[in-house]
C-alpha cells in the first residue's frame, strides 16, 4: 500500500527504536568515570520526573535503562602506579615521528576528540602494560610506537 493512503496515526512506518548496545567485556571505569555515570543517571531520573510527551518519555526511559545498567556494572579500575600504561594513566607516545598524549579511560568516558581513549581501543590495547621506552607494534604504522612518558591522570 502506498504511503499516501496511510492515516497520520499509523506508526508502522516509523523506524524501530532498539536498545542501546552494551559494550562487551568488563565495565572498568576511573573514579572520574564513575562520578560521570552517577551524574548522568541522576540527570535522566530528574528529567523523567518532569512533564514529557510520550515520545520524549520513551526516549528517556531507553537512555535511563542503558545508563543505569552501566552504573550498576561499573567497576572502578585499580589505581595505576604510573610505571606502566594502565586505565587511568596519561600516556605520551611517539608514533611515526609525531608525539601524541592521551588518557586511557573506560568505555563511557572515552572521547577521542579530547584525547581520552577507551581501554578497549586498538591503540590502548597495544600499549597497556608498556613502560617508558618500550616499543609496540601497531597496525597501519610504518614504525613501532614508542612510549615516551607515563603519568597518573
Amino acid at each position: 500500500m502506498s504511503v499516501a493512503f496511510r492515516r497520520d496515526c499509523d506508526e508502522e512506518h516509523l523506524e524501530p527504536r532498539f536498545e542501546l548496545p552494551i559494550p562487551p567485556g568488563p565495565n572498568l571505569v576511573t573514579p572520574h568515570g564513575y562520578a560521570l555515570l552517577e551524574t548522568r543517571v541522576a540527570g535522566l531520573e530528574a528529567a523523567l520526573a518532569g512533564d514529557l510527551t510520550e515520545e520524549e518519555r520513551k526516549a528517556l526511559l531507553r537512555d535511563a535503562r542503558y545508563w543505569r545498567s552501566r552504573l550498576t556494572s561499573a567497576q572502578i579500575a585499580p589505581a595505576p602506579s604510573g610505571k606502566t600504561v594502565a586505565i587511568g594513566t596519561r600516556v605520551t607516545i611517539d608514533r611515526d615521528g609525531k608525539p601524541r598524549t592521551f588518557e586511557i579511560v573506560g568505555h563511557d568516558e572515552s572521547d577521542p576528540a579530547s584525547n581520552r581513549l577507551s581501554f578497549s581501543s586498538p591503540l590502548a590495547r597495544a600499549l597497556i602494560g608498556a613502560e617508558v621506552g618500550d616499543q609496540r607494534e601497531f597496525p597501519n604504522s610504518d614504525e613501532p610506537i614508542t612510549v615516551t612518558a607515563i603519568a597518573v591522570a
